[in-house]
């Protein structure tokens, strides 16, 4: 008798994919995993299969994927980077795809971002697009799932703007802070990813939580929760860009780009699609009042320091 199908996800150690490897295994499925950092804590132990991301060699990765029903895709990277960039990124994927498809994969649940096809002019956005674009090309059938902000256990857009607020004595926001945003807890995520996983048709979907906020409020939001009175003013783009780069040798990190901010001022965080998550941010944030911000969280550091666990980089 063949062996039961098994489920794959990218990155099942790092941030989405753990919380989508959780709720997989939770339900009795089996579970491998792709990863770049092998050496991670695993909290999994034996029940994680886990194999290498191998981009490199298209023929193991196809291997890798042989039997596989379901393939979980969260890689991507954040900006461009000595050590990483979009286009990299972009042609790894491609890679990935066409290896599941070499290996009939049944289904690809692929992670976008909102409004990947309305910025084209923003790296990030044009590459999410080039990827959205391929994936319809390729004939497997999938679905593709458009976050905006995800928070909650060890993210770091919301944890890092609440280390901001404890720690800095003003709170700046990129020009009169009033553009929207819908965080989505990542457990909420996880679950549509679940959910569409089982489904038949191909669909994009916009991933958003249940509270809408401006940037300000958001700010503000936080600030209140944590018990801090912080005096939170409108700032030029070019200017709070110049204080981020001056903290760089601080956090050793690359807290915001000249594209996130764009992204951020035209409003690409937020949608006017149905809450996919129950979760509310300021419900979730007021239980973990204690450690939100507590520590700087950094994307550079996570890509380096590959023998430990995100919470603790």
């Amino acid at each position: 008798m063949p062996p039961a199908p098994f489920h794959v996800v990218t990155g099942a150690l790092g941030y989405t994919g753990r919380a989508v490897t959780e709720r997989l295994l939770a339900r009795g499925t089996r579970v491998r995993t792709l990863t770049n950092s092998p050496d991670r804590p695993n909290p999994f132990g034996h029940c994680l299969d886990v194999h290498p991301l191998a981009f490199h060699d298209p023929d193991a990765l196809a291997r890798s994927l042989d039997g596989a029903a379901v393939l979980y895709n969260t890689y991507w990277v954040r900006y461009n980077h000595r050590l990483f960039n979009f286009d990299t990124a972009v042609a790894n994927t491609k890679t990935l795809f066409h290896a599941a498809r070499r290996a009939g994969v049944e289904r690809i649940v692929h992670v976008s971002i909102l409004h990947a096809d309305k910025a084209d002019d923003l790296a990030y956005y044009r590459g999410k697009h080039e990827l959205e674009d391929a994936l319809r090309a390729l004939g497997t059938p999938h679905a593709i799932v458009r976050p905006g902000v995800l928070f909650g256990r060890g993210d770091i857009l919301v944890n890092n703007i609440a280390w901001a607020v404890r720690h800095l004595p003003v709170v700046g926001v990129f020009g009169k802070g009033d553009y929207r945003l819908r965080p989505l807890h990542v457990d909420d995520m996880a679950e549509l990813m679940l959910l569409h996983a089982h489904r038949d048709d191909t669909t994009t979907t916009d991933a958003v939580g249940p509270e809408s906020f401006t940037y300000t409020d958001l700010v503000r939001s936080l600030a209140r929760i944590l018990g801090v009175r912080r005096t939170i003013v409108p700032v030029p783009p070019w200017l709070g860009l110049a204080v981020a780069h001056a903290l760089t040798p601080v956090v050793r990190d690359v807290i915001i780009t000249r594209e996130e901010i764009a992204g951020l001022m035209r409003g690409l965080l937020d949608s006017d699609a149905p809450p996919a998550g129950p979760t509310p941010l300021t419900a979730w944030a007021e239980q973990h009042r204690d450690t939100l911000g507590s520590r700087y969280a950094s994307e550079v550091g996570r890509r380096v320091k590959r023998t430990l666990a995100y919470e603790h980089v």
